[in-house]
């Protein structure tokens, strides 16, 4: 009989591509995930999965670089955000249906902030689709979401670890994947040609990227970098404060650390790599549960 999960995953940008190794990996070892809560990239993952569509965004996935990603990238440069983001969102209603979350097979729940009302918002009813928006919706990168007379960002600046959210079963097990862990990045092997020639094309794709954003908003090059550092060392403490809190006040069955040191939160290039990743620490972290409740039962 399998073992069922409640699973929790984390935001942290382009390293949370690892939450759809984690998710193989669990499935490959017999376990049966019956629920699952997630922010920013976290409920993006998660819901992908409810869905049914993971293979799918998978592959989508592994070709950016043949889809010329940064086409999907719509500039606004308005006072709220960089970008817009209905092209990129619109791009992948192939995986992110208008489907309400009360119809999906199991029950799903992504978190976002409120900055009106400075509260958490919980989705779990509802369009899954405004609910992945509203939790990805990145301070100062993405526009922010109105909903109401409140106005809708990335969860992670509130809650980035949403253990309290899962749907938990008498029978089950929690699991909890935070891909933002302060330890030192273990890297599974993986063939430095290939690595070579995805990270050249990235590399100009990011390029053109900055050259585009100096020519609207003209100044400084050494500037322009010093503000995005700002901003992204600024939303991690943020989400590390709180992932450390969740940490704290919960104490999950299984705890799948990775690195953030294993990519920065915009190389979504590194897709293959971090699915590899995913399985590789969750093998290893799965083994130690079992060693150590084999090792409970015999004492």
């Amino acid at each position: 009989m399998k073992q069922n999960i409640a699973l929790v995953l984390s935001g942290g940008g382009a390293r949370g591509i690892a939450h759809i190794g984690v998710i193989e990996e669990l499935e490959k070892q017999g376990f049966n995930i019956t629920s699952v809560a997630g922010t920013s990239m976290g409920a993006v993952v998660g819901g992908v999965y409810a869905l049914g569509q993971m293979q799918a965004y998978k592959n989508w996935l592994y070709k950016l670089d043949k889809l010329k990603v940064f086409s999907l990238i719509d500039f606004t440069f308005r006072s709220q955000g960089l970008i817009k983001g209905d092209k990129l969102f619109n791009s992948i209603k192939t995986f992110i249906s208008d489907a309400n979350i009360e119809d999906l097979n199991i029950p799903y729940a992504a978190v976002a902030a409120d900055i009106i009302n400075k509260k958490e918002i919980i989705f779990n009813n509802g369009s899954i689709y405004d609910a992945v928006r509203a939790s990805t919706a990145i301070p100062t990168f993405f526009s922010p979401v109105k909903s109401g007379d409140g106005l809708l960002v990335d969860g992670g600046i509130i809650n980035n670890l949403p253990i309290e959210h899962v749907q938990r079963r008498p029978d089950d097990i929690l699991v909890v994947v935070n891909v933002n862990a302060m330890i030192p990045f273990e890297k599974p092997p993986l063939s430095d040609t290939r690595k070579a020639v995805k990270h050249s094309i990235y590399q100009q794709k990011i390029r053109n990227f900055y050259r585009h954003l100096y020519r609207v908003k003209p100044g400084s090059h050494k500037e322009r970098f010093g503000y995005f550092d700002v901003i992204n060392k600024t939303i991690g403490l943020i989400t590390y404060r709180t992932t450390q809190l969740a940490l704290e006040k919960y104490s999950p069955d299984v705890l799948i650390n990775i690195s953030r040191e294993c990519c920065s939160a915009y190389d979504f290039y590194k897709a293959e790599e971090m699915v590899k990743l995913g399985k590789y620490t969750t093998a290893k972290s799965i083994e130690a549960f079992r060693s150590k409740n084999k090792a409970a039962l015999k004492s």
